[in-house]
């Protein structure tokens, strides 16, 4: 074929063939020492400041971007075209066909550059944009940053800005009473709870009681971390000396009376409480450890006889109604219930008695009222209740008085299924009398109803009430009897 020069010209140029030349740019010789000169290089670039990027895996568990996931990611794209690839590189004039080439075709230049040379692999950023995922550069090796922990070169500041991105460095390193002071100072600085506590424990385990103390003494946001650590962990003995060095009387008498909870037999917790007596509590509080010593004491002699009394079983009302639970450890109110429920009548002298247990521990009348109500109305033993608001003036007129209010001794009377005619006569002694109309109404006392509406000469009001008794019943009679009484001036 003919062709003139310019076309030899073009045709030679326009050619993706070129024969080798040694001051070709992109031959693989060059590509080789370029990728070396990258990977040395790499390290110079890595930016300490970078760990905290998160790094991205494949389905395979291949972290996104690596080598290794980029060869996974074309191998199937290009298995084709390799072969294509192998036959024309055999009849290639390219005399550097001798030369050793790496296992891939991957040149890490041409990562860095972004582009792919003709009758290749496809470069990275191309392997990249078919995915979904987002575009990162390929670890190739650790950052300097993370070597810096195995070297100890991290300063107090670098130390404590790791802790408190959740990074794993070791506080080994500071050795010196001043380097682990500086340390606990650039923690309590930086205002994060957990990097605090997290010095604090290092320094607990490095120092002797005696000088953490005595540093702590001066350092109150460290020492207040440090107290409440002691208390999550549960450490009472060191916490009791930090209590003993800072001169906290009354906190150290109050950790100490804490230890009881600990303690599951009622005799051994009875002995540790009767130690706790003489501590340096305060007023109020010193009275509340003799109550609670106190209260022990008596639990434990009426479970034992109680125990026994139902064991026997020659009580009734044992038999009747048989204990769910034991009495020891019980708070107060709940051991006046149990001594109202088993032992109402009892004498004053025994422990069990629970007119003794209100002197004892100066219950007051309405907390004594309310629990001795709740107990007899649940054992249905209506003369109890009745006697337990029957008071006598000194001329010796009885009159009923209740210090917690009478509309709450109907209610409580109610939640116990009391029959009507009980809850009638309480709910007449209701002052109130809105609130004896409510609650007459609610729970369906229909004398006092009809009664109050006749007092108030309200002939509305009963006539709509009349409406809500039932038809032909003895109450709807005597409304009817009220209604036409010509004696009633009614307001209405």
């Amino acid at each position: 074929m003919n062709r003139t020069k310019g076309d030899e010209e073009e045709y030679w140029n326009s050619s993706k063939f070129k024969a080798f030349t040694f001051d070709d740019d992109d031959d693989e010789l060059s590509q080789l020492k370029e990728s070396k000169r990258a990977v040395n290089s790499l390290r110079d670039f890595v930016d300490d400041d970078d760990d905290d990027d998160l790094e991205r895996v494949s389905w395979s568990g291949e972290p996104v971007g690596s080598i290794s996931w980029s060869i996974k990611e074309t191998a199937s794209n290009s298995g084709s075209n390799h072969e294509r690839e192998q036959l024309k590189n055999r009849n290639s004039f390219s005399s550097y066909a001798q030369l050793p080439k790496p296992a891939s075709t991957y040149s890490l230049s041409s990562f860095f550059r972004g582009r792919t040379r003709p009758g290749s692999f496809q470069s990275l950023s191309d392997a990249l944009s078919d995915t979904p995922a987002k575009s990162y550069a390929p670890e190739l090796g650790r950052p300097k940053g993370e070597y810096r922990d195995y070297s100890n070169d991290w300063s107090p500041s670098d130390t404590v800005r790791r802790l408190r991105k959740g990074k794993v460095c070791s506080l080994e390193r500071f050795r010196s009473l001043q380097d682990k002071l500086q340390l606990l100072e650039e923690a309590v600085s930086m205002h994060d709870g957990n990097v605090i506590t997290a010095v604090l424990i290092f320094l607990k385990r490095t120092l002797s009681k005696e000088i953490l103390f005595r540093e702590l003494e001066v350092r109150q946001v460290a020492l207040r971390h440090l107290i409440h650590f002691l208390k999550e962990i549960g450490d009472q003995k060191l916490l009791l000396d930090l209590f003993r060095f800072l001169d906290r009387t009354e906190e150290l008498a109050l950790t100490h009376y804490r230890e009881h909870l600990n303690i599951q037999d009622p005799e051994k917790r009875k002995e540790f409480l009767k130690t706790c007596i003489g501590l340096p509590f305060s007023a109020e509080d010193s009275a509340h450890i003799q109550d609670h010593y106190t209260l022990l004491e008596r639990q434990i002699i009426i479970e034992a006889n109680d125990r026994h009394l139902e064991s026997a079983g020659q009580t009734e009302i044992f038999r009747k109604h048989p204990r769910k639970a034991s009495i020891l450890n019980m708070p107060l109110v709940t051991t006046l219930f149990y001594s109202c429920f088993y032992h109402y009548t009892e004498a004053e002298g025994t422990f069990s008695s629970p007119v003794n247990l209100k002197k004892t521990f100066k219950i007051p009348d309405k907390q004594y009222v309310l629990t001795a109500l709740a107990a007899r109305a649940k054992l249905r033993a209506w003369h109890d209740v009745d006697a337990l608001f029957t008071t006598k003036n000194w001329l010796g007129y009885t009159k009923k008085r209740a210090p917690i209010g009478f509309h709450r001794v109907v209610e409580i009377l109610h939640k116990n299924s009391a029959p009507v005619q009980i809850l009638q006569e309480y709910v007449n002694l209701v002052e109130d009398v809105d609130t004896k109309l409510n609650l007459a109404t609610k729970f369906k006392c229909h004398d006092v109803v009809i009664d109050t509406c006749r007092d108030l000469k309200d002939r509305q009001q009963l006539l709509a009430y009349r409406s809500k008794v039932d038809k032909g019943s003895a109450e709807e009679e005597k409304i009817d009897a009220i209604l036409n009484s010509s004696q009633i001036r009614w307001k209405n």
